[in-house]
């Protein structure tokens, strides 16, 4: 399963859905990661199909959480 890490712990994950069975794949994010946002933000994200704009997305997400 991909992942990024930072100091040897793992930031960002990806879940395959044809790994684990499931209706979509997910992009997780651990507490380490820099999302903060307020007292309320997503750590996780359903995806069912990389199109260019979902790809954009993560992009930026993983770039804000790898600080």
């Amino acid at each position: 399963m991909p992942a990024w890490e930072r100091d040897g712990a793992v930031l960002v994950f990806v879940q395959p859905a044809g790994k684990f069975g499931t209706r979509y794949s997910t992009l997780g994010f651990n507490d380490n990661a820099a999302l903060d946002d307020g007292d309320l933000w997503a750590t996780g994200f359903a995806v069912t199909k990389v199109t260019p704009a979902v790809r954009k997305k993560m992009v930026e997400l993983i770039t804000k959480a790898t600080g």
